[in-house]
Parts: C-alpha cells; structure tokens; sequence
C-alpha cells in the first residue's frame, strides 16, 4: 500500500511535454499536491490481517459476513424482484417495496416520512439545495460536513452563517443578528435552518443537540427555525437500537430533517444509500423541488433490500453487542495512552493531542471516532509509523481539517478487541518518544525512522 502511494505521488507534468495541452495542466496542477504528498489518491484495500482502525464497517456487519448472509435472505424472499427502478420517482420508479421500505424506516425513527436517496452526500446536499425558500436563512455549525457546503451553494437561501463548533452561545447570537436584521423572521414569514452533525467525522464529538433545541425554540416560538441534522456517524454507533443521537434524545419531534446513510455501520451496499427522515411536508417538497428526485432514477431494488437488511439487524438488537465493544475499547485506548509514560511529555511538547482525553472518564457516550492531533507534516510520519507496525489510521490534513489542524483519524470497530486498542496506543507513544528524542537531539536524523523507511522504498 505504502509503495503505490508513493508511486501515486512521483511527479509527472514533465513527462506530459508532448501530450495535449488540456491533460499537462491537470497533471502540473495534481505535481503542486504531489510535491507534499498531499494529493488524495485511491488506495488498495488491505487485508484483514492489517488492524483496521480507519474502515467505517463500525459494527463489523460487512466483515463479520452478517450483512450478506442479511441480504441474500431478504432477496430470497423476492425472487422475481425487477433490478432497475426504470425511473425516477416522479414516473415510473415509485414501486411498492421502495414506499414500504420507507415506511419501515419512518416507524423505527419514530418519524413522520422517510425518504431514500442513492447516497448520503446526495441526501444532505439536495436537501440543503432544495428546502430553503427566498429569503430564508441557513445556519451551520462551520464543522458541517463538505456535502452541505454543495448545497448551500445551490440554495435559494438569501443568508448562509456559521456559528462556532457545538457553541450554543455562538448559535445565540447568529440567530439573534438574524431577527434584529430582519422582521420576516420574527413575524415567521422566513424561515431559518440550522444544520449541524450529531457526531462530527474529524473531532468525534456529539453536538450538544438539546442545548442547541432549547436556544431555537426560545427564540422563534413560531416554529419557523428549524434543525437538519446528519446522523451519518451515530447511525447504527449510538442511541436506541442504534437508532441515533435524535432517537437517544428523544428529539424526534423537535428536528425537521434527519440524514442517515447505510454504508457505513449497517455496512450496506456499494453506493451510501442515504435515509431522509422528516414528515410529509418536507418530503412532499424533495419530490417537487431536489434534482436528485427528479433528474436521477430511484434508487434499484438491490440498494433498497441491503438497506432493508441492515435495519433488520438493527431491529433484532444486533448493534447493541458491537456499540459496546467501541465503548470498551475506546475507553481502554484512552485509559492506556494517557497512562503511558511518554504522553504527558509529548501532550506538553506539542508532538500530539487527543482532545478526547479530556475528562472521558465522566461522559456517559465515547463516540468511535478519535483524532490523534499532530504538527502539520507529521500526521505522515504518525501515518508511516503505524503502516510498517501492521496498522491502518489515515493522515488527514487541509482542506479535510482547517489548516494547523493535521490529525491521525482513529476509527474504533466491533473487530477491535481490548489487545488491539491496547497494541494502538503502544505504537502511537513509540513514535511519540521517537519523535523527542529527534527534538532532543538524541538522534542523526531529523526524520523518523518509518518515514526513512518509506522514502528510501524498504520494507
């Protein structure tokens, strides 16, 4: 893996001297990227051999083979089903075992209506696109995720502000400047959505939900301010049954929009088959009003049935044994790391930081999620050191993060037992104590010795 992505990086414009001019640019442009190994690439999949703590098979339901066994039972059941939905779902694509399964899916999340959509990303951008009138405003927490910044762009919505990460205070005063601004949104003829994350990718933590509710309610008690959130990351990871962080709260009522995706714990089919909860109002006007209803086919009876299968799962209470094993081995990687004699040292020194450390022992719900925060440039050295010790956990680096804020993106499964996450916390402080010595002086080289190792091609 090591050595394609290094192979990925070699520059190549100067090779492109007598191609057309078009691909040289591109390939000039991509050299810029590559010069700092920070071009994003396609990586090959790596065994099971390899500890795995950056897949999104949360509950192992794709590796444990649970998921198929799911989904072959529930074609089995429908043996003459029709492949495509030859359609889109405003002609001939609304078939029956689509609007069942949504159904399904709307009395598990005690919602009013759902509504699946070919991918989350889809989800979250068309309806961010699609729901906003004229006039209407969208307030984001600034850690919302890429898919609704896509949609903001194609909003109708006259106003788009952030307010600081998980800041009820900061969302207080956005929506404050936005009545004093505006009579439309006191006397309720404008509307304001405010989108946020129930678990947050990059940082893994949970939004403060029912702090950011009673702000909003407060202050438009006409209803006309009102939440979309993105359970991508607690789908399946969290709440009841795996219902989600709104299903633990039990703010069913209390949020407007719900995305969820079935790609990642529910481990389903190729495409992120994404789930829109809302009532029939919102739904009625995604039909109407997002490209993705109108301009793509509905999603074929294949995605639908994986996606079926998996909340099966859930339904039967197959999350809850793999959701305490994340919380078990989270916890015992946090307890080890933090007891190790280098990470004082090296938390002081600047060489690493895991925000989650903070007080973990009193929050009730650790979410899988785990940044290991390193200076720019060494999220790659961290990265190196844990490939040459069998272990797999990305680099990730601007525009993922805000720049300053490299990070290593721990991701906790089902399939990590206690030994693994205790084998994950050795090898980070080894590289931590590598990493002091090379300040120290104590060593020939500036690099570490996986880095020189990657770069000098031996393995």
């Amino acid at each position: 893996m090591l050595t394609k992505w290094l192979q990925d990086h070699k520059p190549r414009g100067a090779a492109m001297k007598d191609q057309p001019a078009f691909y040289r640019n591109l390939e000039q442009h991509m050299d810029i990227h590559r010069a700092d190994h920070s071009l994003w690439v396609a990586k090959p999949r790596w065994d099971d051999s390899v500890l795995d703590f950056t897949s999104s098979d949360f509950l192992s339901f794709n590796r444990s083979g649970r998921i198929r066994e799911a989904f072959l039972e529930e074609l089995g059941r429908h043996e003459n089903f029709r492949l495509s939905a030859s359609g889109s779902r405003v002609q001939y694509g609304n078939y029956d075992y689509l609007i069942q399964t949504e159904n399904e899916l709307a009395t598990f999340h005690k919602a009013e209506a759902a509504y699946l959509v070919h991918s989350g990303y889809m989800a979250n951008a068309g309806s961010m696109a699609a729901i906003p009138l004229p006039g209407d405003a969208i307030v984001y927490d600034d850690a919302v995720h890429a898919s609704c910044h896509e949609g903001m762009e194609l909003s109708l919505a006259s106003s788009k502000i952030s307010f600081r990460h998980n800041d009820s205070d900061s969302l207080r005063e956005v929506l404050i400047s936005l009545k004093e601004s505006n009579a439309a949104f006191v006397l309720g003829t404008s509307s304001i959505l405010v989108a946020v994350e129930s678990v947050y990718s990059m940082d893994g933590d949970i939004c403060p939900l029912a702090e950011l509710v009673q702000v909003v309610k407060e202050l438009f008690p006409l209803g006309n301010a009102q939440f979309i959130i993105d359970e991508a990351h607690s789908n399946g990871v969290i709440g009841p049954l795996g219902g989600g962080l709104v299903d633990m709260l039990g703010l069913q009522k209390d949020i407007a929009i719900r995305v969820h995706m079935c790609s990642k714990a529910l481990g389903s089919t190729g495409v992120k088959l994404g789930v829109i909860l809302c009532n029939k109002t919102v739904r009625d006007r995604l039909i109407s009003n997002a490209r993705f209803a109108i301009y793509s086919g509905a999603p074929s009876f294949p995605m639908v049935a994986c996606m079926r299968a998996g909340y099966r799962l859930l339904e039967n209470g197959q999350a809850e044994k793999g959701m305490a094993k994340i919380q078990s081995s989270v916890r015992h990687f946090l307890s080890t790391i933090t007891a190790h004699p280098v990470w004082e040292e090296a938390v002081n020194e600047g060489i690493l930081n895991i925000p989650l450390t903070e007080e973990y022992e009193d929050i009730e719900c650790l979410t899988h999620i785990v940044p290991v925060l390193t200076r720019p440039k060494h999220e790659l050295y961290l990265f190196f050191h844990l490939m040459i010790n069998n272990i797999n956990a990305y680099a990730i680096t601007f525009p993922v993060v805000p720049k300053g804020k490299s990070r290593v993106r721990l991701v906790f499964h089902a399939h990590n037992d206690l030994d693994q996450a205790e084998t994950l916390a050795r090898v980070i402080c080894e590289w931590a104590q590598e990493m002091l010595n090379i300040e120290a002086g104590e060593t020939e080289s500036s690099i570490p010795s996986a880095a020189r190792q990657v770069y000098a091609m031996k393995f």
